[in-house]
């Protein structure tokens, strides 16, 4: 059985698809996977069961990006079944060009607002005939060890300005913890700046157990030194499900999205959501098109360490 498995472009929403094939791998347990998606989001599924081949989709860096599709959508071969997790036009044209005996494209099933990863299994469930559970995210990484109780924080958020808290504020929480905890600030290349003035802060307040290693780690070192730590304290992001496929302790803080659709997949018990819940939220914009920004500026760094008490 040859399957050819599209995941999202974003690594949360590549993330939350995995309780989903996992339940393709359990109904084709002999399959031979080809894995299709952007570097970041294939990065995470370095060791996964089943996948024999990781194609990167770069059709947008030179050329006509359509006839790089179609190039693309070739270099796949024969498979018995290919199945996107993207909506987007450019994902429905490369597979129309997909030689695969069944294809299907991903779909929302109910405008009810559910968790995306039941998105995701209930469309597995639909378009192969199943009745799987959706079960736990899934990650094939070794946990890195870390010599000391250490907590992690992670000021970013690639979607956009809207969904970051403030580092000054995430400084205030690592500055009070900094006894109880070592720190680590994670970051991606894009979010040095954020990192370093929380840095700042730390060196000002005379915090030395940290580490910043924003735009460091390459994804599987980030999924490893996440999947170790003893707490996570969060924006909405693609780490906020790293954190969650490992049960990892974690405050995740939520402004401008839907957290009943992206929330930490099954970490009720580790995790805990510190949001406003304002009238002009969730607007699911980049930035805030009111230009207040209220559901982060009215979070405040006791809010943070209030649900820091919840959880121990």
């Amino acid at each position: 059985m040859k399957i050819f498995i599209e995941i999202p472009t974003w690594l949360g929403d590549a993330i939350m698809t995995t309780p989903a094939i996992q339940n393709i791998i359990k109904t084709y347990p002999d399959a031979k996977i080809t894995l299709l998606g952007s570097f970041v989001s294939t990065q995470a599924f370095k060791d996964y069961p089943n996948i024999e081949k990781v194609l990167v989709d770069d059709t947008k860096k030179s050329g006509n990006r359509y006839r790089n599709l179609i190039s693309l959508a070739k270099s796949i071969g024969k498979v018995d079944l290919a199945i996107s997790f993207r909506r987007s036009f450019s994902s429905k044209f490369m597979m129309f060009f997909v030689k695969a005996k069944k294809k299907f494209n991903y779909k929302r099933l109910t405008k009810e607002e559910i968790h995306l990863c039941i998105r995701y299994n209930d469309f597995v469930n639909k378009v192969l005939n199943l009745n799987n559970q959706v079960g736990d995210l899934k990650l094939y990484f070794k946990p890195f060890f870390y010599s000391k109780p250490t907590l992690g924080i992670n000021p970013g958020a690639t979607y956009g300005s809207a969904k970051r808290w403030y580092p000054n504020e995430f400084a205030k929480v690592a500055i009070t913890l900094a006894s109880k905890y070592d720190i680590v600030i994670f970051g991606g290349p894009a979010e040095t700046d954020i990192a370093n003035d929380i840095e700042k802060e730390l060196i000002k307040n005379g915090i030395t157990n940290y580490q910043n290693l924003a735009g460091k780690t390459t994804i599987p070192e980030l999924i490893e030194k996440i999947a170790g730590l003893d707490l996570f304290i969060t924006n909405d992001s693609g780490p906020m499900h790293i954190a969650a496929a490992y049960k990892t302790k974690t405050i995740a803080i939520f402004g401008p999205t839907k957290f009943t659709e992206t929330n930490q997949w099954n970490n009720d018990k580790n995790g805990l959501i510190v949001t406003k819940n304002l009238e002009c939220a969730p607007c699911m914009k980049r930035s805030c098109p009111l230009k207040h920004h209220n559901c982060m500026k009215e979070i405040t760094a006791d809010d943070v360490l209030k649900a820091v008490e919840n959880l121990a």
